[in-house]
């Protein structure tokens, strides 16, 4: 249902353009990475990954189960909620363990949030949490990169520019793009596989903002 909204909510609000490196195969079982900008990117991700024939599990914010629809949809679906800072937080890993073996494609955000800025340019991706090389090492699940870029374009910045941007996107009708790295085989532990994941996820977003003419990508 998720990959079906967004199928629909993006072409709406912008224009998304996907590429992938050559050869690239998005197996069962592989840990899906993101860079988050904005709160529209995870839309604008599951459309381009739906577009490869993907449906990912989501690790999502648990806030997100208390909105009453989606709460219900989220949890029909299998997608994982994630309690930062909470004795539930180990859950969210095991669930997601559970969902790679069963051959799922799980989608996480190891950033674990969105940094404020108040302009709608594009910037590397900060740094990892944990809990990605931790679900890695335990699984031995590949890591598929992606980097998206132009969510920004559709909601940044305070509440009321978000609000704002969301209005006048259909109008702007901002482009849009995701572009998905070569899958990484875990060969490290720790801070370096954390690293190694960063690296790749970078390098794809540096991608995706390049095909936009983002500066910050084309600089680098």
């Amino acid at each position: 249902m998720l990959s079906r909204f967004a199928d629909v909510l993006v072409p709406a609000v912008g224009r998304l353009t996907v590429t992938a490196d050559a050869g690239v195969e998005l197996a069962p079982g592989s840990v899906v990475v993101a860079n988050h900008t904005s709160l529209a990117d995870p839309a604008i991700v599951l459309a381009a990954l739906h577009r490869l024939g993907v449906h990912p599990v989501v690790m999502a914010a648990a806030g997100l189960w208390r909105v009453p629809v989606l709460g219900r949809a989220l949890t029909r679906e299998g997608h994982i909620p994630v309690h930062r800072g909470d004795r539930r937080a180990a859950d969210s890993l095991d669930r997601a363990a559970e969902a790679l073996e069963c051959g799922r494609l799980v989608l996480i955000y190891a950033e674990g949030g969105i940094a404020y800025r108040p302009d709608a340019a594009e910037a590397a991706p900060g740094a990892f949490r944990s809990g990605l090389s931790r679900l890695v090492r335990r699984t031995g699940a590949p890591v598929v990169p992606v980097g998206q870029a132009g969510a920004r374009r559709v909601t940044s910045g305070s509440v009321t520019k978000q609000l704002a941007g969301l209005a006048t996107a259909p109008l702007r009708r901002p482009g849009l793009h995701v572009h998905v790295g070569e899958p990484l085989r875990p060969t490290a532990d720790g801070a370096e596989l954390t690293e190694q994941a960063r690296t790749a996820v970078t390098a794809a977003w540096r991608t995706a903002a390049a095909q936009l003419g983002e500066p910050a990508a084309l600089a680098a």
